[in-house]
């Protein structure tokens, strides 16, 4: 489980999360919908302590996140695919996805880069597996960043605007890799803001406006009256489906 108490993060003045609380279980997705700037990319970063919390706790498998002896076994437990693919330039495919197995977990090198070309080979990229990230499309290099989390066979997966900076035909590519791992029973924290895929893959909504958590539901009561009977859930909502 993935649990966090009384999330309080600041970066100078600006206050970004409000006592956020959050509980996810294996084998759930979770989708964390809000506005820019409502601070869910933060909240995903404070999970894979790359931001330090100010307040509160965060928890995975029981691993604090904010004690640096514990924080090592928190992100051998969760994986992240970052919105800008942030791939090693000069490292092929299937060395960006081996290279923390090795690192990390101490996999034989063969092992991991096997492993990463079965992976490529999953997500339809099993022809570019020694091509460079320059030599890949936006799309292709996105699935290069959901196999590099899987190879650390993770038991959550962290994705954080993954299409933001893809365009449709590519974010279509990129969302139906995604489906198809929230099928085989991988956990996710999925920030968004495809509102229908959210809808489609999701078993709970958790929605954030400035920093707080304003509503956390089952996903078929977020998009029913019960999400719509809260008056910012119902604007945001309003507003994402008029664009």
């Amino acid at each position: 489980m993935i649990s966090i108490t009384g999330l309080h993060k600041s970066f100078g003045s600006a206050t970004v999360l409000r006592g956020i609380d959050l509980e996810i279980s294996q084998g759930e997705v979770v989708s964390v919908l809000g506005s820019s700037g409502s601070g869910k990319s933060t909240l995903i970063r404070c999970i894979n302590g790359l931001e330090k919390i100010d307040g509160g706790r965060v928890t995975v498998d029981g691993f604090d996140v904010s004690k640096p002896r514990e924080l090592a076994d928190a992100r051998k437990r969760s994986g992240t695919v970052f919105q800008l693919f942030n791939l090693y330039p000069h490292m092929t495919a299937v060395q960006n996805i081996a290279l923390a197995p090795v690192e990390v977990l101490n996999v034989p090198r063969k092992d991991a880069e096997a492993e990463a070309r079965r992976l490529l080979q999953q997500v339809g990229l099993s022809e570019r597996a020694d091509a460079y990230p320059a030599q890949l499309s936006g799309g292709q290099r996105q699935r290069v960043g959901i196999c590099r989390a899987l190879a650390m066979k993770p038991s959550y997966l962290l994705l954080d605007e993954v299409t933001s900076a893809l365009d449709p035909e590519m974010t279509a590519e990129v969302l139906s890799i995604l489906a198809n791992i929230a099928k085989q029973g991988t956990t996710m924290v999925f920030v968004t803001h495809e509102i229908e895929f959210a809808r489609s893959i999701s078993t709970r909504i958790a929605f954030l406006d400035k920093g707080q958590m304003i509503a956390d539901l089952p996903t078929e009561d977020f998009f029913s009256d019960k999400g719509m009977a809260m008056p910012r859930v119902a604007q945001f909502l309003s507003k994402m489906r008029k664009d």
